[in-house]
């Protein structure tokens, strides 16, 4: 495929359009770096109970299951003329950066709780927003046959993002304060604002309201204005039975992970005896490592070999990494196993959602492209915090061996679902209903 290199516009520029969502994906793992890792880090090293910290991960995650609310309006409402959904991505960028600067000013945070959580929360909810409305752009722009590899190059990119947030802010955490390190955070999302700001979605739009440009005709054609054919449109994709697959995979997944992932700094600094900046250090080399080869080797080994047994195998060794981490109980003080374990989880947890968030791209109509990506990705969401709440109750109440086998449980539930979903008889059927609503 030629590349046309000097156009400004992401629907004629596959290069563009793997560089802009790079961007949007790594942006989005600024702040999630901090909220999901280095803070959860920080509040264990401070003593906080496995129980306070799951509450925050509640008060982080919790946003992202409010996406379908805004995605609608996303569908519906936008300005034509800077594009379907740029202006909605230009909209979470600017929430971000000042919700961020407002989490920076939280006095003495680990004495103010419920501040914390609050401020937490709004940070997400921007963060959500901004997410709903890059993926929903990625559906409209990404033609199918490149949407494996796009989504390798935004998952690694969002990973790689997390890992330079978590080294950096941590460094300054630790070193400095919790506001020096939230406004560092905000100083690195307004810069690469840029991007959403220069390129344009189709040819002829405007870069900024008051330059000149005009609604692109295929906007046009795919932008519904009438709530009712929304809803009726959501109502029969959503009817599908793989459609129900797709969203069970998603929740089981997501909520092992955000459960696993949750426990791990409490492993590393209750267990190992790591400081909240060590774990940061390791955990965002692990993100470097897998972010990279995600990067360059997800999206092609999916692309190459195909979705569903891409994905069966990543679980499959995952299960594995798990189960010998579990058996391992005497080497769990070794810092150098526990820096291989997590370095290897984090590769294979970013090939496996490369796989998964594939195939629920590639099943959305793009007629309702932001409501159909949000809804499955909030019901990801969803699983993620169902995933934290069990991180008290599992841990309090349990040993690590028994909680590293809820964890196996899951993987292994979601391995068995995924073996009904049938992807080409869905695709059929998602383009009948869009020559329907035509």
């Amino acid at each position: 495929m030629s590349l046309k290199v000097n156009s400004p516009f992401l629907s004629e520029n596959a290069f563009l359009r793997y560089f802009n969502f790079s961007a949007l994906y790594f942006t989005e793992g600024l702040p999630q770096g901090m909220l999901y890792i280095g803070l959860p880090a920080w509040m264990a090293m401070q003593g906080k109970t496995p129980t306070q910290i799951g509450a925050f991960a509640v008060a982080t995650s919790l946003p992202w299951t409010f996406k379908f609310v805004v995605a609608p309006l996303m569908d519906r409402y936008t300005y034509l003329p800077m594009g379907r959904k740029r202006p909605w991505v230009l909209f979470g960028h600017a929430g971000l950066i000042i919700s961020i600067f407002l989490f920076a000013l939280v006095p003495d945070p680990l004495n103010n709780l419920s501040l914390f959580m609050a401020a937490a929360f709004c940070v997400s909810s921007f963060g959500a927003i901004q997410d709903a409305a890059g993926d929903a752009m990625a559906v409209d722009v990404i033609p199918p046959h490149q949407q494996a590899r796009a989504n390798g190059y935004m998952q690694g990119s969002r990973m790689v993002g997390s890992s330079l947030a978590l080294v950096l802010c941590s460094w300054m955490l630790n070193k400095y304060s919790f506001q020096a390190a939230m406004l560092m955070l905000c100083f690195l999302v307004t810069v690469i604002t840029i991007v959403p700001l220069i390129f344009r979605e189709q040819p002829g739009e405007k870069i900024f309201f008051f330059t000149p440009g005009s609604a692109s005709s295929v906007s046009q054609k795919m932008q519904i204005k009438s709530w009712p054919a929304i809803l009726k449109t959501l109502y029969k994709v959503f009817r599908l039975r793989n459609s129900i697959l797709i969203i069970i995979v998603l929740f089981i997944t997501q909520g092992a992970y955000n459960f696993f992932e949750t426990l791990l700094p409490i492993f590393a600094v209750k267990i190992t005896g790591w400081t909240n900046v060590l774990y940061a250090k390791v955990f965002a080399t692990a993100d470097l490592v897998g972010g990279v080869a995600g990067m360059l080797l997800g999206g092609y080994l999916i692309e190459k070999f195909g979705k569903k047994r891409m994905i069966n195998i990543y679980f499959f060794m995952i299960l594995a990494l798990v189960m010998a981490l579990e058996f391992a109980g005497t080497l769990w003080q070794n810092s150098s196993m526990l820096y291989g374990f997590i370095v290897t989880y984090r590769m294979l947890n970013s090939f496996a959602k490369i796989g998964v968030f594939a195939i629920a791209m590639q099943c959305c109509s793009k007629n309702i492209s932001a409501s159909q990506f949000t809804i499955f990705m909030t019901m990801g969401a969803m699983g993620s915090i169902a995933g934290a709440f069990l991180v008290g109750p599992v841990k309090e109440n349990f040993n690590w061996n028994i909680t590293f086998i809820f964890f196996e449980i899951f993987i292994m539930l979601a391995w068995a679902i995924l073996q009904f979903l049938n992807i080409e008889k869905h695709i059929e059927k998602i383009t009948a209903i869009e020559h329907e609503v035509s």
